[in-house]
């Protein structure tokens, strides 16, 4: 094993040039590679976020990184360990101001020199010297990049900006790329369930027995914002047309969340405020019978239970026992009880009523009364969110996200109650999988009828992309 896979390593810089060198096409993501390793070392907080800011800008920028490498190497190719290390030097010096640029040098040099490459640090050190010594002038090739070859400039798939111009035109899609290669904000979504006992769904006392709301106690968001003032937690008001007053907040500076009593105790969710958009549409009543179809892992699942304030009954489905379980945990943790979970099966078609018995949903034959399908998508509406994203995603993977998603709605039909509402979202910007998968599914569903549908585009509203379309069964 590389010197530079020792993850235990006390170095932020040598445990990013690990990370990065665990990357595979089709492999596991970058998030959670980086996860693995700090979750194995003994980092200090500023040493982890170092190291995140290190992996995370060189996989953003790695188109522009190489091009760099290229311009002083005459094209030549290197070794996917050494490449990795250019990458790392070359990102401290051009994007990280706060990292003096000899300092960045030395220690590339010496991530050079522990992980094997020996030979070749004089090469490591001659380039980004030289770079060095051209700061000015390479600052503003840079900057022309951006212009002339926004893909290049900005660092993401040709085919892909080409698709963004030709829809919203170059200075649009430029803001579109400098958000997707700035680190995201940190929202929150303030939990108002009180946190009582999980009891079993035959329970008397359980939620479903209809308690009525007004006599359970909710929490109070000025009792939220005291703890945060008492665990150092900076943060801002967050205000949208879609959003509920004090609903969400920006977290402008906090210790490790997991670390925060508040958030262990439920107090708050963290998700961005285009996520809530579909639930605010889906508009849940008290009483209800619900069906999140694609819930994990439980953000809307959630809000849809404070919504009823538990006063109903909500089927969070998903494909696999692994991202149920982040859905109960995170019930758990906010003291959701009227949710069960089932797994998708193919050919299954999820019924609305009953409860589990010996692990099989039991139902009474009835409709949903509102069904959310947030589908699998092809996610670059939150591009910034998920940093491997611009690198493996493909043209043809939307045309097969789109029959799938259609196939979701075309499921979800016959189980919605005439009158009843159908919410269909995604994260997507593409126009394939939202208004025309809509669009196709209402030309062959007559009893259907578009009731609302909006577009959140990151460079207009200023969160995460999303789409969402309210459909209505007709009586």
């Amino acid at each position: 094993m590389s010197p530079l896979n020792a993850v235990n390593d006390q170095n932020p810089r040598q445990i990013a040039a690990g990370v990065l060198l665990q990357r595979r096409p089709g492999g596991r993501f970058t998030e959670d590679l980086l996860e693995r390793a700090l979750a194995e070392s003994r980092l200090l907080p500023l040493d982890c976020a170092l190291c995140q800011e290190l992996v995370y800008g060189v996989v953003r920028w790695q188109a522009t990184l190489d091009w760099l490498i290229s311009r002083k190497t005459d094209g030549r190719e290197q070794k996917p360990g050494l490449r990795n290390l250019l990458r790392l030097g070359l990102y401290q010096i051009f994007w990280l101001d706060r990292i003096p640029p000899h300092a960045a040098v030395h220690e590339t040099v010496e991530l050079a020199k522990q992980g094997g490459f020996g030979s070749q640090t004089g090469f490591v050190n001659a380039l980004l010297r030289g770079c060095l010594r051209e700061v000015g002038p390479v600052r503003k090739l840079l900057a022309e990049l951006k212009v002339s070859q926004p893909a290049l400039g900005w660092s993401h798939p040709e085919w892909l900006v080409a698709r963004w111009e030709k829809r919203w035109g170059a200075e649009k899609t430029a803001r579109l790329l400098e958000w997707n290669n700035t680190p995201p904000k940190t929202f929150v979504r303030v939990n108002t369930l009180d946190r009582e006992p999980r009891r079993p769904a035959g329970d008397p006392l359980h939620e479903n027995a209809n308690t009525p709301a007004g006599s359970r106690h909710s929490r109070d968001t000025g009792d939220l914002l005291a703890h945060w003032r008492q665990e150092n937690v900076e943060y801002d008001f967050v205000r949208r047309d879609w959003l509920e007053e004090n609903l969400v907040f920006e977290l402008k500076s906090h210790p490790p969340l997991t670390s925060l009593a508040s958030f262990r105790d439920g107090w708050f969710y963290v998700q961005d405020p285009g996520t809530l958009l579909a639930v605010r549409e889906l508009n849940p009543q008290p009483g209800e019978t619900i069906l999140d179809f694609c819930a994990a892992p439980g953000g809307k699942t959630t809000y849809l239970a404070q919504l009823l304030n538990r006063q109903g009954r909500i089927v969070a489905q998903d494909i696999s026992e692994e991202r149920l379980d982040l859905v109960r945990q995170n019930c758990e943790r906010l003291g959701v009880t009227c949710v069960e979970t089932l797994l998708s099966t193919p050919g299954r078609i999820p019924l609305p009523a009953g409860r589990r018995e010996g692990g099989q949903w039991r139902g009474e034959g009835k409709l949903f009364d509102r069904i959310l399908i947030d589908a699998p998508c092809s996610n670059t509406g939150v591009m910034r969110r998920r940093v491997d994203l611009r690198w493996r995603i493909q043209l043809k993977e939307i045309s097969r996200l789109q029959q799938a998603q259609l196939a979701l709605l075309k499921q979800a039909a016959p189980i919605l109650k005439p009158g009843g509402v159908l919410v269909y979202s995604t994260c997507s910007l593409e126009p394939e999988e939202n208004s025309e998968v809509v669009g196709e599914f209402l030309h062959g569903h007559s009893e259907f009828k578009l009731e609302f549908e909006r577009e959140l585009l990151p460079f207009v509203d200023g969160v995460d992309g999303a789409f969402v379309a309210r459909l209505k069964r007709l009586p």
